[in-house]
């Protein structure tokens, strides 16, 4: 089944790499005109060149998304290049893993923070039939001892997610959650794990139900699916894609 999103704006929070990426790259393919944002801009620009020739109007800015007023910057922007927003997807992580003010600063200032202020900012130019679509994580759905502040964080947006989808309901402004599993990608965390600390790359593989890493484009295409028509009647939900790697 192929889906248009033939004159749709998309905007990605977090798009130079991986996930945020790919879903760029999806929607492109599918004529959305698209923007991502990054903090570093060699990588930023390697993406845009990427995502060029392939649906509409292409948009990159550095951002970082720990800066709050550089956000809304980055959003407003991105609405006045693209012509307005369609689709919000917030997809960038601090990723805090140590349960100190370091982790919990990372994961707050960004998984959590840069989603309510790219919300926000994104608010005024989302129209009926828009959507709005967190990435989370399955960390959020259950006990995340190695990475406390990262899994209290992502269970934060499930809950943001549901409570954004009731308030914005009557303005046909839809909200749902990703969670992926684990999801492997060149230069990505379990990139890293798999040369780096294969104890835990392996480990985490025998988990998963299905018998290998998940790849960004399987997240993408749940994306594509939220944003599109076919769940014009999907909200406040979050949807795993991890292989049933949450089933264990």
């Amino acid at each position: 089944m192929k889906i248009s999103m033939e004159g749709r704006r998309l905007v990605v929070a977090g798009g130079s790499r991986g996930i945020g990426l790919a879903i760029a790259k999806a929607f492109a393919d599918a004529g959305a005109s698209v923007s991502i944002c990054a903090r570093g801009e060699a990588g930023l620009r390697e993406a845009e060149r990427a995502l060029q020739g392939r649906g509409g109007a292409v948009h990159a800015a550095v951002c970082d998304l720990a800066d709050g007023a550089a956000v809304a910057r980055y959003v407003g922007e991105a609405a006045r290049v693209l012509g307005g927003i369609d689709v919000l997807v917030n997809n960038a992580s601090g990723f805090g893993r140590s349960d100190d003010e370091a982790g919990w600063g990372a994961s707050i200032g960004v998984d959590l923070m840069a989603t309510v202020r790219a919300s926000h900012a994104a608010l005024p130019h989302l129209q009926r039939g828009a959507s709005i679509i967190h990435i989370s994580s399955i960390s959020g759905l259950r006990p995340s001892v190695r990475t406390p502040p990262y899994g209290a964080v992502k269970a934060a947006l499930i809950q943001y997610a549901t409570t954004q989808a009731l308030a914005l309901a009557p303005r046909g402004v839809r909200v749902n959650c990703i969670a992926p599993g684990s999801i492997e990608f060149p230069g990505g965390v379990w990139d890293d794990a798999r040369r780096n600390n294969p104890t835990l790359y392996e480990g985490t593989l025998r988990a998963i139900p299905s018998g290998r890493m998940g790849r960004p484009e399987e997240v993408a295409s749940v994306a594509l699916f939220l944003a599109s028509d076919l769940a014009s009647w999907v909200t406040g939900q979050t949807i795993a894609v991890d292989g049933g790697q949450a089933l264990g």
